[in-house]
């Protein structure tokens, strides 16, 4: 899992930020929403793919560089 310590751009990323992550994993974005980004490079990285879908805002994923936004989508 990568973790926020391990990205240059701090604790929140902005979409423009997120769609150059995409482009390092050759991701063609074209018209996805941020949540399907953010899942497509959590599966490029071997991660699993759970951005936005947390229930009842409960996340298990406590190392995870999307943690911050994700609990506030």
């Amino acid at each position: 899992m990568v973790t926020i310590s391990n990205y240059k751009g701090g604790n929140s990323m902005t979409l423009k930020e997120i769609k150059e992550r995409a482009k390092d994993y050759n991701i063609k974005v074209g018209k996805m929403k941020k949540a399907e980004i953010v899942r497509a490079i959590q599966r490029a990285e071997g991660n699993y793919d759970c951005f936005g879908t947390a229930l009842s805002g409960h996340c298990s994923q406590a190392d995870c560089l999307w943690r911050e936004d994700c609990l506030n989508c």
